[in-house]
């Protein structure tokens, strides 16, 4: 099974996502029953927040002086039940902003599941693995979306 903590640091989330904790906790029973990622005992963390403090971590972390979408930052913290992946932090306002055109919701599992996968070893710093890491994340998004 695969758990989330969510920790929400900006307000302008639940005033769309009412019960993160839960939203997500459904999310990731969907993602534990897909076949690969069935076996995995995965626990990571995820910061809702906004622009100013994702500027904040980006610079802190990245020596980045800009905002970003979604950071993650694995570990390998492993004990003999479950596997601690690493934490994920997402800004609201990049959120809010791409989900004009979509679904909020739709837009906040692309970028939870992008953050997930590099916590677990994905990256797109070359081409192919771009493409590798991008059919994954098409793969568990069809999941979310099936009708059961």
């Amino acid at each position: 099974m695969i758990k989330a903590n969510v920790i929400s640091s900006h307000l302008d989330w639940k005033r769309v996502i009412k019960r993160p904790n839960d939203y997500l906790k459904n999310r990731l029973k969907i993602l534990s029953n897909t076949p690969f990622f069935k076996t995995k005992k995965h626990e990571f963390s995820i910061l809702l927040t906004n622009n100013k403090e994702m500027k904040h971590l980006n610079f802190k972390f990245r020596k980045k002086n800009k905002t970003t979408d979604v950071l993650s930052f694995p570990t390998n913290i492993k004990d003999k039940k479950k596997i601690y992946v690493g934490d994920i932090a997402i800004s609201y306002e990049i959120i809010k902003e791409r989900s004009k055109d979509t679904n909020f919701f739709i837009e906040f599992d692309k970028i939870w599941v992008h953050g997930y996968l590099h916590l677990i070893g994905y990256d797109h710093k070359k081409l192919n693995d771009y493409k590798k890491m991008l059919k994954k994340e098409k793969l568990i998004l069809k999941y979310f979306n099936k009708k059961n």
